[in-house]
């Protein structure tokens, strides 16, 4: 591998007075740039680099190959659903008819991104079984954070305080209980069963001792161990029956997708991952579209700005009604997720779009067969889009999950969520998705066999990996404890 192009750091490629630019010496900047308090600016020039364009711009395009997306490869990432994102949706995104729009200018200049807007909130009402969605969340924490407000302004409209509790699953994303610390509600977690299921005789106990102060249950079915739920309506009935409310958290909506809807299993209000469920690939903390939806009579406390269809004008605008959440984020959220989620919705349609979830639960059954000789399996029977091993089925190697993680990227895969969900000491997440072909999945499957086979006649190798990469293997503590945040502080000390 050439050090110049990948192993240095563009401040070792710099050669003083090199230059990748030049204007004239009579430039004028004075109408360009504005005068600068003076106590912002620098007491010395700013030590940049000095390098030719060539130089600049073989860097950065090499960098930017040591990035792995779904574009370069499979992404077996579980509980993420990094799908494939069809070119033709960023093309409409990137219509300037629709880039070129401004939040604030008038409803009757953006009637075609209205209806947009508009069309999408009703295809995710259908799509959920629900009454009504918002598309201003800008992500699934986001989501979870707007439908715990909701649900707090429900029991609250009904002078109902006393509910402040929320039980959550042990198995549950983090996020879970985060976002209820963060809308000031208590998080009681529920216990899961050996199958990795909700305990019900647990739950029941504890409804039965704080039921009158359950705001609501969150939760996900499938749940974070890609095992679909059996006794969801029983879980859901007990939950109203104290007067609580059931929160879906849509992570893993993918696996259920034209299947069934939460709707009709009796959750109440709901997040949908538009980066993960309707296209847009996440990565680098973004781009993500968290929408929220209601069954019908909590429509009211949906926050705004809200999209309406004025029947007799025959006209689309923005609507605050009164008692609502009010704003929880800038203007109507992402709408370039929301233009390709619609894009992606439209392209498949009402004859397709019911073959997602079985496609999803196909792949990721397939690889849970072929890999479970190698390959601790916990919990057997059916799982859903994702599923979970607990690291190698032979331990006495001593290799492990991270280790396999880690090997897996000397043969061009990113590794699948490890260490993810707690309830197994090794656990290794993984989740096909629905778009990946059957030479694919079996040519990462061989891989896995091959690196299992690996920490059997050469543990050390294993465990040592990566070793075709940029950057072998970093010390994380250390990293996270002493990080080096400029190239000047890193050859200073």
């Amino acid at each position: 591998m050439n050090r110049t192009l990948y192993g240095n750091l563009i401040f070792e490629l710099s050669k003083k007075g090199r230059k990748g630019y030049s204007l004239p010496h009579d430039y004028d900047r004075t109408h360009t740039t504005a005068e600068l308090p003076q106590a912002l600016r620098r007491k010395e020039a700013a030590r940049l680099p000095e390098c030719d364009e060539l130089t600049v711009v073989r860097h950065y395009t090499n960098l930017s190959h040591n990035n792995f997306g779904v574009n370069d490869g499979f992404y077996p990432l579980g509980s993420c659903t990094m799908k494939y994102n069809p070119v033709i949706n960023e093309e409409i995104a990137a219509m300037k008819a629709f880039a070129g729009l401004h939040p604030l200018q008038p409803a009757d200049t953006c009637q075609g991104a209205l209806e947009v807007y508009f069309n999408l909130q009703q295809s995710l009402a259908e799509l959920a079984g629900l009454s009504e969605f918002t598309l201003n969340p800008c992500a699934g924490a986001h989501g979870e954070l707007t439908g715990l407000m909701v649900i707090r302004a429900y029991h609250e409209s009904r002078r109902d305080d006393a509910r402040t509790k929320v039980l959550i699953p042990d198995s549950a994303h983090g996020t879970n209980p985060a976002s209820a610390a963060v809308c000031g509600l208590e998080v009681v977690e529920v216990h899961s069963l050996a199958d990795g299921t909700v305990d019900v005789d647990h739950l029941r106990e504890l409804l039965a001792d704080c039921g009158s102060q359950v705001a609501a249950m969150m939760m996900t079915n499938p749940n974070t161990l890609g095992i679909f739920e059996p006794r969801v309506l029983e879980i859901t009935e007990l939950v109203h029956a104290a007067g609580g409310l059931m929160y879906y958290d849509g992570a893993n909506l993918n696996a259920l997708l034209g299947e069934c809807r939460p709707g009709d299993m009796g959750f109440d209000v709901m997040h949908i991952n538009l980066h993960k469920t309707f296209s847009t690939p996440h990565g680098g903390g973004g781009p993500g579209s968290g929408p929220v939806g209601v069954r019908q009579g909590l429509e009211s406390f949906l926050p705004t700005p809200r999209v309406v269809f004025h029947e007799e004008e025959k006209q689309f605008a923005v609507d605050a009604p009164e008692g609502a959440l009010g704003s929880i984020g800038c203007f109507f959220g992402n709408f370039g997720v929301m233009l390709k989620a619609y894009a992606y919705i439209l392209t498949l349609g009402r004859e397709n779009v019911k073959n997602v979830g079985p496609l999803a639960t196909l792949n990721a059954n397939y690889i849970k067969e072929r890999l479970r000789d190698d390959f601790l399996l916990p919990i057997q029977g059916l799982c859903k889009h994702e599923v979970v091993f607990d690291g190698l089925a032979d331990k006495s190697t001593g290799v492990t999950t991270m280790d396999v993680a880690k090997r897996l990227l000397d043969y061009g895969y990113h590794a699948p969520t490890i260490y993810f969900p707690l309830l197994f000491h090794e656990s290794l997440m993984i989740e096909p998705t629905e778009n990946e072909s059957k030479e694919t999945i079996d040519a990462f499957i061989d891989v896995m066999h091959q690196i299992a086979a690996e920490a059997k006649s050469d543990p050390e190798m294993v465990k040592s990996a990566p070793h075709n990469t940029p950057i072998g293997r970093v010390d994380d503590v250390l990293a996270a404890k002493h990080p080096i945040t400029t190239y000047w502080k890193s050859i200073e000390e």
